[in-house]
């Protein structure tokens, strides 16, 4: 949904931590004046919190005044969003589901908030980036991934997620791509039978989850076989924003470890 101002947005609430972030990126972090989940960069953590994912605090923002609210279509709901126009708020909802999404934001961002020169410049380099990493591992032999948002209940993601094109422009597969739902319960049967050489957890933050190791009771998967259970930190890697570039990297850099181990249990060629 495009949306028509009659003055670049001075007054700005973001309702998702992803969405603060792309603010910032774009150059009008000065422009917020509440949020939901700031918490990154480091000046985002002096913004007011007008609520969680669960619960909007309409009454602060009817106080606050603020002449833009951007929402996250999906975290969001659509209810809450009804709620907000339906008590005279302008609201521009957002949703990136690629990562080409994330550039897109962050320039729409910046034409929202007046700061079109900022985000466009951050954006094109962002672009760069990512077109060459995906340059660096395009041609390397396939592997096939799980990515394990957490281990109970066990759950991965789908192909329509923003990290199954992270894996994918790495040189990988995600090993449950073909899933119905976006982030589906799966149990240890399935992932046995699919047999992913790679197992990446992603936790609750920047330690390596132990629950990891869980799957060492299991040494007839590849992926445990060749020691391939790895971590990338979420905020670096489940928030669409300009971050994921670093998580990416990690993701590329252990597949690549993978490829590796792969041609030293495959032996010389013949």
């Amino acid at each position: 949904m495009w949306l028509e101002l009659k003055q670049p947005a001075e007054r700005i609430v973001a309702l998702a931590p992803s969405i603060v972030e792309n603010i910032y990126s774009a150059g009008a972090g000065d422009k917020l004046i509440a949020a939901i989940g700031s918490d990154y960069p480091e000046a985002a953590r002096e913004l007011p919190e007008i609520g969680n994912y669960q619960i909007i605090n309409y009454e602060a923002l009817l106080v606050l005044k603020p002449d833009l609210i951007i929402a996250w279509s999906s975290g969001t709901g659509s209810r809450k969003i009804e709620k907000l126009r339906e008590l005279g708020f302008t609201v521009f909802v957002t949703e990136t589901k690629s990562l080409h999404d994330i550039a897109s934001s962050v320039r729409t961002f910046g034409e929202i908030a007046g700061t079109s020169n900022i985000a466009n410049r951050t954006a094109d380099d962002w672009t760069r980036r990512l077109q060459n990493l995906v340059r660096d591992s395009k041609g390397k032999n396939q592997v096939s991934v799980l990515y394990q948002v957490w281990h109970k209940p066990l759950q991965t993601l789908n192909g329509d997620h923003l990290i199954s094109d992270v894996i994918e422009a790495c040189g990988g597969r995600n090993a449950y791509e073909d899933a119905v739902v976006l982030a589906p319960q799966i149990s240890v049967e399935s992932v046995l039978d699919r047999d992913p050489e790679v197992i990446i957890a992603s936790g609750l933050g920047e330690t390596r989850p132990q629950s990891l190791d869980d799957w060492k009771r299991y040494p007839e998967l590849t992926a445990v076989k060749n020691n391939n259970l790895y971590h990338v930190p979420p905020d670096i890697i489940q928030r669409h924003t300009m971050r994921v570039l670093h998580g990416m990297q990690l993701v590329c850099d252990q597949l690549d470890q993978a490829r590796d181990k792969n041609t030293r249990e495959s032996g010389p060629a013949r």
